[in-house]
């Protein structure tokens, strides 16, 4: 199941922070192939709330290179995101200053299984489409698979998955590489990280600090 969010969407931000905690309650669709319809599978003990304090708050993973602008959505989102939460004890990865970039994949996420067992993991990351979905913002049950775009098998990571549409998909993905507008990243960027924060405040039960 997925929700998508256009980039001028006024309640973008406030769909992002429902979608992520909806499906990481365990609250998603998952489609029944057979009878093509749609089924709500059971609550597990895996998919309760979260505890209202930093252990329970999900790990983010930011993936991306500060090498592109078309790749660069994660880290951005990744250092906007350490900024709006200053004062919570968040384990965040892949910022402009230390990114992740989809090649490190591999090894954090068995880094990531050691460190954090049993946690939730959002992934954020860019990603190509169709011209008419450049400005989307999707967010999907699934785990992240970088690269897939340009038909990398680079593996997955995370158990929650939200997408930036930047650029049309090509044989090449120059578009991703080197045409794609930093504005329209970096307006992505703040959709996505003011959603996130504004998430992790709410688990962790408190009021968003105002920082000056």
């Amino acid at each position: 199941m997925e929700y998508s969010f256009n980039l001028f969407n006024k309640l973008a931000a406030d769909g992002t922070t429902m979608a992520v905690s909806k499906f990481l309650r365990g609250e998603g669709d998952k489609g029944d192939k057979k009878e093509g319809r749609k089924t709500a599978q059971p609550r597990t003990r895996a998919a309760t709330p979260f505890a209202a304090e930093p252990s329970g708050l999900p790990v983010i993973v930011c993936v991306g290179s500060d090498l592109a602008i078309g790749d660069s959505l994660g880290p951005i989102v990744g250092s906007m995101l350490r900024y709006k939460t200053q004062g919570l004890d968040v384990f965040l990865y892949g910022t402009l200053k230390a990114p992740v970039t989809a090649k490190e994949v591999r090894y954090l996420r068995s880094f990531l299984r050691e460190t954090h067992r049993g946690r939730k993991v959002v992934a954020i990351d860019a990603a190509v489409g169709s011209e008419g979905d450049i400005g989307l913002i999707k967010i999907i049950d699934e785990p992240l698979r970088p690269g897939a775009g340009a038909n990398k098998k680079l593996g997955s990571i995370g158990d929650v998955s939200v997408l930036g549409i930047v650029a049309e998909k090509s044989l090449m993905n120059y578009g991703l590489l080197n045409t794609t507008r930093l504005n329209l990243v970096y307006s992505m960027a703040e959709i996505i990280s003011d959603g996130l924060s504004a998430l992790l405040w709410e688990l962790h039960g408190s009021a968003p600090r105002r920082v000056v």
